[in-house]
């Protein structure tokens, strides 16, 4: 099945892993055999390659880079231009890609129509899609910096990450969007481009909804009620993104999947971490909207780690072709299958760039 993946990080793992995302998944690992400086060294998921093995055509791929003040202990950069620069960094390496064949870029809707009905031939070697997301807004030194990035092809953004964040409070903090938050969604709004509601902590959460009237999806997101921790919606912001029409793609890693991970020691295999945890995301989503029509598929298999805390029955992206029937043995329909795999978020862009 052609698969459509709302959340990888792959000119974060480029520029800042330095790894070479046109080689086999195999290469890569054996590259970085023996290095430690991340914990997923020879243990990555994610290549051009490996997609192109799992028909997964068409991504949502990131910018991302966090400005984090001097009392902020988190990784980040310690100015806003920074920032900046390293998202421009990120984006020469997706027009790099381009340049070289390997992926093009989707900016609006005669783009994705022709880039879906190439990946309907025969030809090998198709180029993976890629619609350009910011993960977190820090970089956005004022609203000129974000039309910029509008021409350069951003099409969706979310206001924080983790933490406290200029525009928006993240993962792990709590606090709302301010003045400078609300005329970010003004701007966003204005551009029409899409909200990622992924990270905002519940206040800000809460405050966004309250002012922003565009369109809004969750790029990678599970379900509170299944593992409870902020970075989970809860059932209530769940509905509150089914009532806008948003899709929420479930993501993968392993501590979202189960509770009480402990990062650096626990093992999907002995967390009992499989693709069914995925499928139980997914039908609770579906429970709570009625239908089969929000939810869809964010990896973030590329999103800091790999192997080491990713469901035990994958070994690369490609296995994502397993999911279709996990789906159909617990009684989802082919036409089911294939808006949770495609369509969910292929026919949320036809109307939202139509």
């Amino acid at each position: 099945m052609f698969i459509f993946d709302a959340h990888l990080d792959l000119s974060m793992n480029a520029m800042e892993w330095n790894r070479d995302l046109t080689l086999a998944v195999p290469e890569i690992r054996e590259r970085e055999a023996g290095k430690t400086d991340k914990p997923d060294r020879g243990k990555n998921m994610v290549s051009l390659p490996a997609m192109r093995e799992g028909n997964i055509g068409l991504c949502v791929a990131t910018q991302i880079a966090r400005y984090v003040k001097k009392e902020n202990r988190l990784p980040g950069w310690h100015s806003q231009h920074q920032a900046w620069a390293q998202t421009q960094g990120q984006l020469a390496w997706y027009k790099s890609m381009e340049k070289a064949c390997e992926m093009v870029q989707i900016k609006n809707l005669n783009d994705m129509e022709s880039h879906l009905a190439l990946w309907q031939t025969d030809q090998s070697n198709k180029p993976i899609g890629f619609i350009l997301s910011l993960e977190g807004a820090d970089s956005i030194v004022d609203l000129d910096y974000l039309e910029q990035s509008y021409e350069s092809g951003l099409r969706a953004i979310g206001p924080a990450h983790y933490g406290p964040g200029v525009y928006a409070y993240g993962t792990d903090s709590v606090g709302g969007i301010g003045a400078k938050g609300k005329e970010l969604l003004k701007k966003i709004e204005e551009l029409n481009l899409i909200l990622d509601a992924t990270h905002l902590c519940d206040m800000s959460f809460w405050e966004s909804m309250k002012v922003y009237n565009g369109p809004v999806w969750a790029s990678h997101n599970n379900c509170r009620k299944l593992v409870d921790h902020n970075r989970q919606f809860s059932d209530e912001q769940i509905k509150e993104l089914i009532q806008r029409k948003a899709v929420i793609g479930v993501v993968l890693d392993a501590w979202m999947m189960v509770p009480n991970w402990v990062r650096g020691k626990s093992t999907p295999k002995d967390m009992g971490v499989t693709l069914e945890i995925m499928i139980d995301n997914i039908d609770h989503i579906c429970q709570l909207a009625g239908n089969t029509d929000h939810v869809g598929i964010g990896t973030d298999l590329d999103g800091g780690y790999g192997l080491e805390q990713s469901p035990a029955d994958m070994d690369t992206i490609a296995d994502l072709q397993k999911v279709p029937d996990l789906l159909k043995k617990r009684g989802y329909s082919q036409t089911d299958i294939d808006k949770i795999m495609n369509l969910n978020f292929l026919n949320f862009l036809r109307r939202v760039w139509a």
